[in-house]
């Protein structure tokens, strides 16, 4: 695939990200559901721009197990990541309707969680 749609999903990834930053800062009526969203879809967005920019397909699929055992067969170092997606994967659907919830805490985690991922697939594809 071209550099342009892995760009885009980069940008798509980092709005993801600067939302997740702006949400979890909020003190009047947080919505820690929605910063762990959107901490699973930047993880998400990312493996699939690394996976597009290797110009491998992958299924449409909000798992970010799945999509990542694709990463793993084309560069093994994904390893370093996978507990780390294994905590972002239940924010894509498990927390987004009622029933489930999350803390405050558990959404700062969840932020931090992301900052370790993002930070290694930029670091793989180069990006600063």
């Amino acid at each position: 695939m071209s550099d342009e749609y892995t760009q885009e999903w980069i940008r798509k990834a980092e709005e993801d990200y600067e939302v997740a930053l702006v949400l979890v800062r909020k003190r009047k009526r947080p919505t820690p559901s929605a910063v762990g969203f959107h901490c699973q879809q930047c993880a998400e967005k990312y493996l699939k721009a690394f996976l597009v920019k290797r110009d491998v397909y992958f299924p449409k699929t909000h798992d970010l197990l799945e999509l990542h055992k694709i990463c793993l067969t084309i560069n093994p170092s994904f390893e370093l990541i996978g507990d780390l997606l294994d905590g972002l994967t239940p924010f894509a659907v498990e927390f987004r309707y009622p029933g489930e919830e999350i803390s405050i805490d558990e959404a700062k985690l969840a932020v931090r969680t992301v900052k370790k991922v993002r930070q290694f697939i930029r670091d793989i594809l180069d990006i600063p």
